[in-house]
């Protein structure tokens, strides 16, 4: 189980940088996700951590090792692709046993390499068959077994369930899962799904315009995003973002009033700068964090557009009345399926200060410790309830 580190690595093509000055180290034997939109640098950092780019600066280590100018080949590495690129000539236990032959292992080895790994991923009764008889799934699996028999110091993987459909690509990422927690091989893994970066990973590496935002557990970036890319970025549906000022004593939304609330005086003074430089704060909130409320209980009062029925959950859009915008801001949120709501019905609803974020509008920055943010209880695997 090697750590890997990466040391201020930037990587430019011509007059574009790709990367920027990224620096993180994931230990060994854990599993650790790279996510951002496109173009955002992540396949960049894995190719250059593979040997297949070189970094334009900064320094690249293995274990102890610095692989700086090492050959990919002599990395001791396996790459996972988009792309199965299995030899279609091939059968799969040929597929499988192709590298380990190529670098003259014993027979012996290669069997029981290929035993183990044809087990773990539920390929056994494929080994005779050619990659066009088998599913995208099963070849996903024969890609991962490639890899696995190797004995690799990291397991690099690049989108390797983009190409299968919602179903395959749920199954498939629960076999992974379950093979990372057998094999505890350090893992390194590339996506643009939120989804998969979630429920994978020990820790997550948000990117955004080849620099790093924010990086840590899963749910350490859910609760508490370090600014509204990160906020916005995990989470379906994304949060919601709406525009306020305050005046001292309260925040004015299109006219309708929020409570005041308890704050820190950290959170007093930035939002009291604010006020003096004229300027107000940009409100986040989760959709399952919205609570509907009677006129009492509520906060502010929206419309319903649409009403979309998922089953164990309703998704409602809804727009807040606005005295300026010509387009009203949307908000949504979600409710029990046993509540009925119709489009053009108005209800009121309240934002628990709890789970409230707050960004300065300009720097996209959060403002910390806004609100008493009690954490959700949350439980862990093998916890008993």
């Amino acid at each position: 189980m090697a750590t890997v580190r990466l040391e201020r690595i930037t990587r430019q093509f011509q007059n574009v940088t790709a990367v920027e000055d990224i620096t993180f180290e994931v230990p060994g034997g854990e599993f650790w996700v790279l996510v951002g939109p496109s173009g955002c640098g992540k396949s960049t950092i894995l190719r250059t951590i593979a040997g297949l780019e070189r970094a334009t600066s900064g320094h690249l280590y293995i274990g102890e090792t610095c692989i700086d100018g090492v050959p990919a080949r002599q990395r001791d590495v396996a790459m996972v692709f988009q792309n199965y690129a299995l030899y279609p000539h091939m059968t799969v236990k040929e597929n499988l046993s192709f590298g380990l032959r190529m670098r003259r292992t014993d027979p012996k080895t290669i069997c029981e390499r290929i035993d183990r790994a044809a087990t773990a991923l539920d390929i056994a009764h494929l080994l005779d068959r050619k990659p066009k008889q088998l599913s995208g799934g099963q070849q996903q699996r024969v890609a991962l077994g490639r890899a696995i028999v190797r004995q690799p110091r990291a397991f690099l993987l690049d989108e390797p369930l983009s190409n299968l459909d919602a179903q395959l690509r749920e199954e498939t990422r629960a076999q992974l899962k379950e093979l990372h927690q057998q094999l505890r091989i350090t893992t390194i893994y590339v996506t643009h799904d939120q989804v998969e970066a979630m429920t994978l990973a020990d820790r997550i590496v948000i990117l955004d315009g080849g620099r790093i935002q924010q990086i840590g557990t899963p749910l350490e970036l859910y609760d508490r995003p370090v600014n509204r890319m990160v906020a916005t970025f995990l989470g379906s549906p994304p949060t919601n973002l709406f525009y306020a000022t305050y005046d001292g004593v309260q925040f004015d939304l299109e006219g309708q009033k929020l409570p005041a609330f308890p704050l820190d005086d950290s959170s007093t003074n930035a939002l009291q700068s604010f006020q003096q430089a004229g300027r107000g704060i940009e409100f986040g909130i989760r959709p399952e964090d919205v609570e509907l409320a009677d006129t009492e209980r509520g906060q502010i009062q929206v419309e319903v557009s649409i009403v979309e029925p998922l089953g164990r959950e309703t998704l409602v859009r809804a727009a807040i009345p606005s005295r300026s915008a010509k387009t009203p801001p949307i908000l949504n949120f979600l409710t029990s399926p046993a509540v009925r709501l119709t489009p053009g019905e108005r209800v009121w609803v309240r934002f628990p200060s709890d789970r409230l974020l707050a960004f300065d509008p300009q720097t996209g920055k959060v403002i910390e410790n806004f609100g008493s943010k009690t954490p959700p209880l949350r439980l862990s695997s093998g916890q008993a309830f």
